[in-house]
Formats: C-alpha cells, sequence, structure tokens
C-alpha cells in the first residue's frame, strides 16, 4: 500500500483513493466524503453506539459459527466495543445526506473497525486489508439494507426507554404534586379566551398531567414496535448470503448488551421496504409536542405580567429577561421548551415524507428519518426534564386568580336554572356595565335573597356537578 507523510492509498471495487493517514476509515468513507459535502450534520453518538453493537453481535456469533477465526473475531469484537463506547467517534464523518440506504455509513463502520482491528492484531492501520476486511469480515452476514434500519430502530428504542419515558415520568410526578397543591386554589376558567366558570387551578393542572400521561402511553405503545427489527433480510428481504439462524443469534447477543429485547421482524419485506414503525413513534411525538405547546403556552399566559397580565402563576426567576429593562424576567424555560416542539413537528414532517418516498424492496430516506427521530427523543427528553426542574417544581399560585373570581361575570351561570337564562344574562350585563359584581346585582333583581344568593354564588360549589338526592 502506497503511503506518504500525511496519506496513504486505500483501495475499494472502484480503485484507489488517498486517505489520510490518521483517519480509521477507508476508501468507501473518503469517497462518500468527497460525494456529500452537503451539510454539518453527522449521526449522534446514540446511532453509532447501536450500529457497533451489531456489528459486535454479529462478529460474535459468526465467531461461534465458524465463520470467522478466532483471532479476526476477537479483534472485531473489540474494535466494535471500542466503537460502541464512543472512543472513535471523530471517525464517523459521513453526512447525514447521503446515499438513502445509508450503506456510506455502513461502510464508515465497517472501515474503522477493520482499521482498528488491524492494530488489534498488531498491525499497522495502513497495511493488511486482507487481514481484516470491511466488506467480507466486518459486514459478513450483513447488508447496509438491513442493518441501517436496525440501528436506526435500536437507538431509537434505547433513547426512548433511558430518556424520554423516564423524563415524561418525572414530568407526571412534578404535575402531580402541583395538582394536589394548587386543589383549593380557585380561579377563573376560560374559553374563548373568555371569563368562565371557576375552576382550581389543581384541576387545570389535573388535566396536563392527563394530557402527559397519555402522551407516555402512545409512546410506549408506539415504541414496542421498534423491538422488531430488519437484520436477517440483508439486500431484499430474502436473506441472501446470510445463514438461517443468523440474524436471531445475533440479536440475542445484541439484546444482552442493550439490557432489552430486540427480535427479527415478522416480515421483512415490510421492514426494509418501509419505515412505518418509525412514522408510528414520530407521530407520538408530535402528538407529545402539541400538548407540550398546549401546556407551555397556558403556563405563558398565567404567569403573564406580573403587573399587566393575567399574573395567576409565579414561575421561577432563572435569568434577567432583558438587555434594556432591568428588572424584566421572562418565562425563558417554556420559550425553550416551544421551540423544541416546533421542532418536532418538523421533524415528523421529515419522517412522513420519508416513510412515503420507499420504493419496490428499499425504504431510501433512512439517514435522513434516523437523524431526525433520535434528534426528537433527545431534545424532548431534555425539555421535558427541564421543564420539571426549571418551571414545574418552582412555580408558585399568586392571590390574583382566587381575587378575580368574586368580580367573574360566569358566576351568573348558577342563577340560570333559578331564574332562568334570559334573566341570567341580564344580571351578568348590568354587572359588566356598573361594575358591581354579580351578587349585588342578584340582590337587586331576585327575590333569592342574599344568603340563597351566597350559597349559590359559591364558586367552590361550581367546580364538579351538584349532588343528587336518592340517586340510585
Amino acid at each position: 500500500m502506497k503511503t506518504n507523510h500525511y496519506f496513504r492509498v486505500e483501495h475499494d471495487s472502484m480503485g484507489e483513493v488517498s486517505v489520510p493517514n490518521h483517519a480509521y476509515w477507508g476508501a468507501s468513507t473518503a469517497r462518500a466524503i468527497s460525494n456529500f459535502p452537503v451539510s454539518n450534520l453527522r449521526f449522534s453518538r446514540p446511532f453509532i453506539r447501536a450500529l457497533a453493537l451489531i456489528k459486535l453481535a454479529a462478529a460474535t456469533v459468526n465467531r461461534d459459527n465458524g465463520k470467522l477465526q478466532g483471532d479476526l473475531a476477537k479483534a472485531i469484537i473489540q474494535a466494535a466495543g471500542e466503537v460502541a463506547e464512543g472512543k472513535f467517534d471523530q471517525h464517523f464523518v459521513v453526512d447525514i445526506f447521503q446515499t438513502g440506504s445509508g450503506t456510506s455509513t455502513n461502510m464508515n463502520a465497517n472501515e474503522v473497525i477493520a482499521v482498528r482491528s488491524r492494530e488489534h492484531l498488531g498491525k499497522s492501520k495502513i497495511t493488511g486489508i486482507g487481514l481484516v476486511h470491511p466488506n467480507d469480515h466486518v459486514n459478513y452476514g450483513q447488508s447496509s439494507n438491513d442493518v441501517i434500519p436496525t440501528a436506526m430502530h435500536v437507538a431509537a428504542l434505547a433513547e426512548l426507554k433511558a430518556k424520554l419515558l423516564p423524563a415524561l415520568d418525572q414530568l407526571s410526578v412534578s404535575l402531580g404534586k402541583k395538582v394536589r397543591q394548587f386543589r383549593r386554589v380557585i380561579k377563573t376558567g376560560r374559553t374563548h379566551l373568555q371569563d368562565a366558570t371557576p375552576i382550581t387551578l389543581g384541576q387545570e393542572f389535573s388535566g396536563y398531567k392527563a394530557q402527559v400521561d397519555a402522551a407516555r402511553k402512545a409512546i410506549k405503545i408506539a415504541g414496542d414496535r421498534l423491538s422488531y427489527v430488519a437484520l436477517g433480510g440483508t439486500a431484499v428481504g430474502t436473506g441472501i448470503n446470510t445463514d438461517a439462524g443468523f440474524a436471531a443469534d445475533t440479536l440475542a447477543v445484541l439484546s444482552q448488551h442493550l439490557g432489552f429485547i430486540v427480535k427479527e421482524s415478522r416480515n421483512h419485506f415490510a421492514a426494509q421496504a418501509t419505515i412505518d414503525d418509525v412514522v408510528a413513534v414520530s407521530a407520538t411525538l408530535k402528538s407529545l409536542a402539541v400538548s407540550l405547546t398546549k401546556i407551555g403556552n397556558d403556563l405563558r399566559w398565567m404567569a403573564s405580567g406580573p403587573r399587566a397580565g393575567l399574573a395567576e402563576l409565579a414561575l421561577p426567576d432563572l435569568q434577567p429577561g432583558s438587555s434594556i429593562m432591568p428588572g424584566k424576567v421572562n418565562p425563558v424555560a417554556l420559550e425553550s421548551l416551544l421551540m423544541v416542539c416546533a421542532r418536532v413537528v418538523g421533524n415528523d414532517a421529515t419522517i412522513a415524507m420519508a416513510g412515503a418516498s420507499g420504493n419496490f424492496e428499499l425504504n431510501v430516506m433512512l439517514p435522513v428519518s434516523a437523524h431526525a427521530l433520535l434528534e426528537s427523543i433527545e431534545i424532548l427528553a431534555s425539555s421535558v426534564k427541564n421543564l420539571s426542574e426549571k418551571c414545574i417544581d418552582g412555580l408558585s399560585a399568586t392571590k390574583t386568580g382566587p381575587a378575580q373570581v368574586a368580580r367573574s361575570l360566569a358566576l351568573c351561570t348558577a342563577l340560570a336554572p333559578h331564574v332562568g337564562y334570559d334573566k341570567a344574562a341580564k344580571i351578568a350585563k348590568e354587572a359588566q356595565a356598573t361594575g358591581d359584581t354579580i351578587l349585588a346585582v342578584a340582590l337587586r333583581h331576585t327575590d333569592l335573597g342574599e344568603a340563597r344568593l351566597k350559597v349559590l354564588l359559591d364558586p367552590f360549589a361550581m367546580i364538579r356537578p351538584a349532588k343528587v338526592k336518592n340517586r340510585k
């Protein structure tokens, strides 16, 4: 192999390619670097880890089946383990916007592992390509077309289990504490952004908790679909150039390293021709983002002010809010959350379009789908955790909400069953025109009496349906 001080010459099926001497990649990766100078986006740590663990598990099974010699398999297993640990992340250099199957990244992994394996065997990384070949040895029994979608599923499922689902559990607990803390904090409900009948702040927060719990359940159910993976289908789903049982054995080894079970797809043709499972998971992430947007905006409005807004909530002060207005503090944690939610909705649109772009036996938008899915999981997990710790846990109720209830025009709703809708409406309109309370106007225009009116207009009597006597 020709070398100089700065470059070495690697070979692939298309000929010679110059590769920097410091690089652990080879000819295929070098071509991809040249062919895809599109962005600065690269595969993230979770994806590289998943890909390397697949290579490690495959080499283990190929060793046990006699397909790879002991020392060679040992070197590949060791090298793949180092890649999984993140020791060679800087050598994963292929742009996300590459070949639609992710072949360039699969070969990037094969070459890094092969080069590192040569070092473990006592060979220089610039010699001995035949000794450890990226295709013949590291990629044995595999294809980019089944490895890349498998890595996408594995990485996403691992991130859901390790980060997003626990973050949602934490948020649910935080919201649950506020439900209890605010159970007797009365406030004016709002519909159409207009005053409505009373509600407790605790009831309002119970709605937020229910949204989060439902989203978590949906994500868990959809995420379970990711446990079925494409490995074993090789090129088009038929399993050519692999052995019966290879995928099942490899996935058993992989499951041991992951700490959760992944299984061979029930239908390899669907597993490689579509990303329907990824589309389904992304849809639940979008649903969560929509729920969090609603919650975030509600909290921002309730904390607006402190003097010219609703000012029903006080958020934790996190940082000065203005470079020009001293003392101003903004709801920055919520603003961060809302930007994350917008990004997740955009990522879902990317994944949906990618999911519709499969042709015959292969979806050809795997890299961008994997990137979008993993980014959504990562930023949602971080933002949800941040929401709990920087916002929900430290927020408090002010006296504004309860103080406004006594002057709410919507209190007249409780009078309608006793004086009729039209008369109740007149009472509300007069109260609005004069600035008087509903109680004061009702005293002038009804014969219910002050004691009875105070019972009917008690806001805490309005926060749940009336009890019916002798109901069976």
